[in-house]
């Protein structure tokens, strides 16, 4: 059960959400005002939006940009968006996965095309390499919040399949199906988390080289910039030193 757990999602790599937060923000306010009106407006009855607001908040979003988000799905004049997902072959045949929400398929799906083009890699069809990844849920928290062994006896009983606690902190994986319910049991023994969301994650990751691994950053931060693109995951591992250089 506990284990050093490879899955990182590269949307969140050290120092990028400063650089990027009104953009963040935007996308926060997105899912939120979807979950809102497709669901109930209120969050204790609607899972998707407490995840949504907790995501938002674990980001310092401002409160009343998060009410005004759901007020936002309430008021009936909230555009219509739908959830895409795209996935591709990016250098060195490494396999992405990219989330979207977008109320216009044919704009969104001609950019993402042309960032893996312009990458040396190529777009795929859906299925063509999610196969590789698992469908997880994801929630995680601070280290100072608990023990090593404190936060894996409560996220066996919080019905988790596998935690990984480092310096960074502690990430609980749970069936994707029972986010909500693990999610919550935990909050009520250490509070709100600084994560909780569906994620991706990769089967086996491929190392690659520092040419492939530039291209496939420079990729993904491509991707990210896109207003509605929500999320970025990639079965590829590169070094710490070429991490330190990209961001540097």
């Amino acid at each position: 059960m506990a284990g050093h757990s490879q899955f990182k999602n590269i949307m969140h790599r050290k120092g990028k959400q400063d650089a990027m937060r009104a953009k963040l923000f935007a996308k926060l306010a997105r899912e939120i005002t979807v979950a809102a009106k497709i669901g109930q407006a209120d969050p204790a009855f609607n899972p998707r939006l407490r995840l949504a607001i907790q995501a938002a908040r674990a980001e310092n979003m401002p409160k009343d940009n998060i009410e005004r988000a759901v007020k936002k799905a309430q008021g009936g004049d909230a555009e219509n968006y739908d959830e895409v997902r795209y996935e591709g072959y990016g250098p060195g045949g490494v396999a992405l996965i990219v989330e979207a929400l977008t109320d216009n398929r044919n704009r969104t799906a001609s950019e993402i095309r042309s960032y893996f083009t312009k990458s040396g890699g190529n777009l795929a069809e859906t299925g063509a390499v999610s196969f590789m990844f698992q469908r997880i849920g994801l929630v995680e928290y601070d280290p100072k919040v608990a023990s090593e062994e404190a936060m894996l006896e409560a996220a066996i009983e919080a019905g988790a399949s596998d935690v990984s606690s480092t310096e960074d902190g502690h990430e609980i994986i749970c069936a994707a199906e029972d986010l909500a319910e693990t999610a919550k049991a935990l909050e009520a023994k250490f509070g709100p988390p600084r994560k909780a969301t569906l994620a991706w994650r990769p089967q086996n990751s491929i190392a690659v080289d520092d040419e492939s691994g530039e291209k496939l950053i420079r990729l993904v931060d491509t991707l990210e910039d896109n207003d509605d693109v929500q999320k970025v995951y990639a079965n590829f591992e590169i070094s710490d030193a070429l991490l330190a250089k990209m961001e540097g």
